[in-house]
C-alpha cells in the first residue's frame, strides 16, 4: 500500500491533524510508503483567487515543513518509507517564478506533483475546484463549460511542456479535476477525447499520473481522477499510475482506494 499524494497540517484549507497522526494511521492501514505533497507556496506576484486566500502554505512555513519531514523520516525509517514532496501549481505566465522556486527547493524534495487548479478567464482568475459557485462563475466568464474544459486541458498540456527546470515534478496531479462538480455541471460530450490527447503528451514527455481517489468522496463527482476508462487507457500506453488519496485529514488515507483498479498501479517508489 503506497500513497503518493497526502496533505498536512501546513495546508490552510485542510485539518490540523498532526504529521504523526497521518504516519501512525498509514502504518495501521498497512502502508509501506507515502509522499507528503503539501501545496507549495504560490508565486509572490500571483494573487490567490480563492476567497479565503488559503490555497497553499506560506513561504514562511516551508522551511519548517521540510525540517519536520526530515525528522520524521529518521524517526519512522524502520516502519515506513516517507518521501518529502510538494504539490506544485502550474500557473500560466508564472513559469519563471515557479522555475526559480524549484531551483531553490527542488534539491530537498524526494517526489512531487504538478497540478492545475487556477485558470485565467476573460475577467479574472479562478480556482476551478474551490466551489460549485466559482466553477459556475468561471464557466460563464469563459463562455461555456466546454470552453472551460478546453482551457483546463490546454493548461495541463502547457504544464507538461513548460520549461520549469531540472527539478520540475514528473507526476501530473488529478488530471480530471475539472470534473469535480460534474454531477451539477456535466462535461461536454467531447471531453474524453481531450483527455486522450493529453495522455499522448504525458507519454511523450515521460510523465506519471496521480491516480487520485479523492473524487469518489466528493458529492458532486463520485469518480476517481481520472475515471476508470481513462486510467486503463493510460496504463495501456505504458504511463505509470501512482495511487494518491489526496488526504487532507489523517482519517482520509486510503480515500477512494476501493474504487481504483489496483492492477493498474505501478511499483513505487523506485
Amino acid at each position: 500500500m503506497k500513497d503518493g499524494h497526502i496533505h498536512t497540517p501546513y495546508c490552510p484549507h485542510g485539518s490540523k491533524d498532526s504529521l504523526e497522526s497521518y504516519i501512525e494511521n498509514a502504518i495501521k492501514a498497512g502502508y509501506s510508503a507515502l509522499t507528503f505533497t503539501e501545496h507549495a507556496p504560490l508565486p509572490d506576484s500571483f494573487t490567490d483567487p480563492a476567497p479565503a486566500k488559503d490555497s497553499s502554505m506560506t513561504i514562511e512555513d516551508l522551511e519548517n515543513y521540510l525540517a519536520d519531514l526530515g525528522g520524521l523520516q529518521k524517526k519512522y525509517e524502520k516502519d515506513l518509507t516517507i518521501l518529502k514532496g510538494l504539490e506544485v501549481d502550474y500557473i500560466e505566465g508564472y513559469e519563471k517564478e515557479t522555475s526559480s522556486f524549484l531551483d531553490t527547493y527542488g534539491p530537498e524534495l524526494d517526489d512531487s506533483i504538478l497540478s492545475v487548479h487556477f485558470l485565467k478567464g476573460n475577467k479574472a482568475w479562478y480556482c476551478i475546484d474551490y466551489s460549485p459557485e466559482m466553477f459556475e462563475e468561471a464557466a460563464a466568464d469563459f463562455g461555456s463549460i466546454e470552453a472551460l474544459y478546453r482551457a483546463y486541458y490546454d493548461a495541463l498540456a502547457e504544464s507538461v511542456q513548460a520549461p520549469l527546470g531540472s527539478y520540475k515534478p514528473k507526476r501530473i496531479g488529478h488530471m480530471t479535476l475539472v470534473r469535480k462538480f460534474q454531477k451539477l455541471y456535466p462535461g461536454p460530450e467531447e471531453w474524453p477525447s481531450r483527455a486522450s490527447r493529453f495522455l499522448t503528451l504525458v507519454k511523450e514527455h515521460g510523465f506519471e499520473l496521480d491516480y487520485n481517489g479523492a473524487g469518489m468522496k466528493k458529492n458532486h463527482c463520485k469518480e476517481t481522477y481520472p475515471p476508470l476508462a481513462i486510467a486503463r487507457e493510460a496504463s495501456s500506453m505504458g504511463i505509470p499510475l501512482i495511487y494518491g488519496s489526496d488526504a487532507h485529514t489523517a482519517s482520509a488515507l486510503k480515500q477512494g482506494w476501493e474504487a481504483v483498479d489496483h492492477s493498474l498501479i505501478k511499483p513505487w517508489p523506485r
